[in-house]
């Protein structure tokens, strides 16, 4: 997936615009917020969120020891683990592996890593058919390929109507508005490919060092087809996934679902720890596991290496009033929301994500529902910080926090600046008490709101008055 963060503000105009879009956006609160809010009553969520923080850390803080303890293990097992650097080295593993083993068709689950890669690009480029399995992600792929707006509902921006007209022009069968009925249509058209896949590709929600297992969570099953049928599975996943142990691995659990779409267990569970073994029914006759870099490893020791923990549960954009207004598609890269406001400046550069640490409110909600206590609202001010510090934001921004700074350093200047303001603002709003155009950098926020006038003296002269009027 192309970056194209620099063009949010554009995109979110258009995302604004969208009535339809706005309509469907209303399944995050609807759904997700409120199963969350539900699921979340059954455990003590803070007790529980600061163990699995307490044992993200201790991962983190080895990370090189556990991803050792996890190569060895998962070796001693029958899998071949390779590390890659970069995404684009990530992608061309993969593809070695498909070449390797003269693979013509791969099946696929959802996986962010792999739309970090451009993995079906590189594929196809090769020759390699690759079918999305996830329902959500096949509905986008045979949409011209369009990419995810949620990290865990990819098609939330889409109602049944839109997918109701896609499979009827895609599918080529008449047109079915029931979601069983569609549901069922979609499993007859990816059956054949699971039945006749070289290769299955996989993310990895985790994985474990002390067993060298590969943790998968899905709600479809697409999962089990893609890692039994075809006779090779290549499991993707970032470094930081590493948990070191089982019981880790059951504290994250109690979390990931609840918080991601409100459900107590995920509809499947998988922990597959290596290929097909001598007596086994089924599984793959290859296995491999290749763990990304791809600036995860920049993270550490830094500012941001919080981010890290991040389980990828989606409960911070869910809850975010601008992701809730906009969807995934404005923030012009994998990840959106609040996550992705921090993750893209961090992988991509700072200098290409401009806009996305100002996308958010800094109102905390993405902190209190964070299931690994990451302080997102204090990482997207610390990138504005680093921003100002490197001159990237543009001159008109940076003059006006200037004359800010000056003016909240000296009392009698600021106090002589805001008796000027209000009362050139209370004759602006006319004998309608309202502004609809603020000059200078205000108009931002008259283009789609009036703003109600000022009374014409400040907060201080209103104060005196009350207290002379008292005594």
């Amino acid at each position: 997936m192309q970056v194209q963060s620099m063009q949010f503000k554009a995109r979110a105009g258009q995302k604004l615009a969208d009535q339809r879009l706005q309509q469907n956006l209303t399944k995050l609160s609807t759904k997700f917020v409120s199963a969350r809010a539900t699921a979340m009553t059954a455990i003590d969520f803070p007790a529980t969120r600061a163990a699995l923080k307490e044992r993200r850390n201790r991962a983190l803080e080895n990370l090189d020891v556990w991803l050792e303890t996890f190569e060895r293990e998962a070796a001693r097992r029958g899998v071949t683990v390779l590390f890659a650097e970069t995404t684009q080295e990530a992608a061309r593993l993969v593809g070695d592996i498909a070449r390797r083993h003269e693979v013509k068709k791969v099946i696929k689950t959802k996986s962010m890593v792999t739309e970090e890669m451009r993995l079906n690009e590189v594929l196809g480029q090769m020759g390699v058919q690759s079918i999305e399995t996830d329902l959500g992600e096949y509905i986008l792929q045979i949409n011209d390929n369009e990419p995810p707006s949620h990290i865990i509902a990819p098609v939330v921006h889409k109602d049944k109507d839109e997918i109701a007209d896609l499979f009827a022009k895609t599918h080529n069968r008449p047109r079915l508005t029931e979601i069983t009925d569609m549901t069922r249509e979609a499993r007859e058209m990816l059956r054949p490919h699971f039945m006749t896949a070289d290769m299955g590709v996989t993310g990895g929600n985790f994985v474990v060092a002390e067993t060298g297992s590969v943790v998968l969570v899905t709600n479809e099953g697409n999962e089990g087809m893609c890692t039994v049928m075809p006779r090779v599975h290549v499991a993707v996943t970032g470094i930081e996934k590493v948990l070191p142990t089982l019981e880790d691995l059951a504290t994250a659990m109690r979390l990931l679902p609840r918080s991601a779409t409100g459900q107590a267990t995920s509809n499947y569970f998988s922990v597959l720890t290596g290929p097909r073994g001598e007596g086994d029914q089924d599984g793959p006759e290859h296995m491999y596991v290749v763990l990304v870099d791809g600036g995860r490893t920049g993270l550490i020791g830094g500012d941001f290496q919080e981010m890290l923990r991040c389980i990828r549960c989606g409960a911070c954009m869910n809850h975010c009033p601008v992701y809730q207004k906009v969807g995934g598609h404005a923030y012009g890269w994998v990840y959106p929301g609040p996550m992705g406001s921090v993750l893209t400046p961090s992988y991509v550069g700072i200098d290409k994500a401009l806009d996305l640490p100002q996308a958010a409110t800094l109102c905390g909600e993405c902190n209190s529902v964070c299931p690994v206590g990451i302080p997102l609202s204090d990482l997207l001010r610390k990138l504005r910080e680093k921003q100002v510090e490197r001159r990237l934001r543009p001159w008109k921004e940076r003059a006006g926090l200037a004359v800010w700074g000056f003016l909240a350093l000296h009392p009698d200047a600021y106090a002589l600046f805001t008796k000027l303001a209000v009362r050139v603002l209370e004759r602006m709003g006319g004998r309608n008490r309202s502004i609809a155009r603020l000059p200078l950098g205000g108009a931002g926020w008259t283009n789609t709101r009036d703003m109600p006038a000022p009374v014409g003296r400040t907060f201080r002269e209103l104060y005196a008055a009350q207290r002379s009027h008292i005594g």
